[in-house]
């Protein structure tokens, strides 16, 4: 029999819809996928050219645990270029991809005596992990009609002498909402009167951001650096989703014990696609532009066209990829209508349930499609709706 730990793991449903519309799509039926969150961008050619450029040139073996040091010292150079910010490459952890951090953190400061904070509705992997470590799961809402920001206060006031960490998201999954600048700095000031607690901040959407509020990274915060967690990585900035490659930058009191987990989890990251990984940092950027200015555009056009259909309302996405419209008004639950759009109209769409019990009400959908399978999209609710 598996372990009580082993059935506390949770999943991602925007996989299962995939896999579901994928079939319905081989059946013959016209399927709009608005369910999963990755680019489709391809990724650039000069990225590619440097992972095939790595494979001729003989790169085939083991890399160390941490990463090649070339790429930890271009995250390095990023980090600085992007924040002014000074980090050790002996920081810098590189991962298969960005939810090994969020395992690797839960994994070191959870236990079955602590608990861990994370945000909901929030990406499903972070209450997943904490219960699989075997602390208690403590969720803080994110409210809609603050943009789908944390309240530092509600935050604060859950702390207990059990708290072990905390884990923030901006830009965020699955609302598209950023963290205000003067609440992160609440939450960083009040955490001075709990030295001993750690923060995880997710920041792996840190470069779509859409300019109205404007994004922070804890990184800018000195007093909190000794016991920061940052997550990010490539998959969403550089189109890298199937490469898995991710980062970590962990404080000195930690990172040696990550980079024994990595060790015994993974071994390294596979060769070619860290040689890539260095380029897509040192070369080019055009193509983030491309991409931040195309879901920008693609995010404006779903929030309008959301806020004309009856009963629906949806918040301005500030950054990531994703409406969270509130179907509240509808007499079917998150999962009920995620179901029946896609049975009956063919759009996939990812229940706001999937994202924690906050989610209720909500449907995430993904702006990371043409602006034409958008507005089809739309069209297509419409009549879904209308139906109701």
């Amino acid at each position: 029999m598996i372990t009580n730990r082993s059935q506390n793991l949770g999943t991602e449903t925007a996989f299962s819809v995939l896999s579901k519309a994928n079939k319905l799509a081989d059946q013959g039926k016209e399927i709009i996928n608005l369910g999963i969150g990755q680019p489709d961008f391809s990724t650039p050619q000069h990225i590619v050219e440097a992972g095939i450029k790595a494979l001729r040139d003989g790169h085939h073996g083991y890399t160390q645990a941490s990463g090649i040091p070339k790429l930890r010292e271009a995250v390095c150079a990023d980090i600085y270029k992007r924040h002014n910010v000074e980090i050790s490459p002996d920081n810098v952890l590189i991962v298969p991809g960005g939810k090994v951090i969020i395992f690797f953190s839960s994994m070191l400061l959870g236990d079955y005596d602590r608990e861990i904070l994370y945000p909901n509705p929030g990406f499903p992997i972070y209450e997943s992990a904490i219960r699989f470590s075997g602390a208690k799961a403590v969720p803080y809402r994110l409210r809609e009609d603050v943009g789908f920001s944390f309240s530092a206060e509600d935050i604060l006031n859950k702390i207990n002498e059990k708290t072990s960490l905390i884990i923030i998201n901006s830009p965020s999954n699955p609302t598209g909402g950023i963290i205000p600048k003067d609440e992160i700095d609440k939450l960083i000031k009040g955490l001075e009167n709990f030295p001993k607690i750690m923060l995880m901040s997710d920041e792996i959407y840190d470069q779509f951001c859409f300019g109205e509020i404007n994004f922070t990274s804890i990184l800018k915060y000195p007093s909190i650096r000794n016991r920061l967690i940052i997550l990010n990585g490539w998959s969403k900035t550089y189109a890298m989703t199937g490469w898995r490659l991710g980062y970590g930058i962990f404080p000195d009191t930690l990172i040696n014990a990550a980079e024994k987990l990595a060790v015994n989890v993974h071994s390294c990251v596979n060769a070619s696609a860290q040689f890539a990984a260095l380029e897509a940092l040192n070369g080019p950027q055009d193509c983030v532009t491309v991409m931040n200015n195309a879901f920008k555009s693609r995010s404006k056009i779903m929030f309008e066209e959301l806020n004309k259909l009856e009963l629906i309302s949806c918040n301005k996405p500030q950054g990531a990829f994703y409406c969270f419209p509130n179907i509240s008004k509808y007499r079917q639950n998150s999962l009920d209508f995620q179901n029946n759009l896609l049975d009956t109209v063919g759009i996939a769409a990812i229940a706001g349930t999937s994202f924690g019990e906050y989610g209720e009400g909500y449907l995430r959908f993904s702006c990371a499609s043409s602006e034409k399978s958008i507005k089809k999209a739309i069209e297509k609710l419409s009549l879904f709706i209308s139906k109701l």
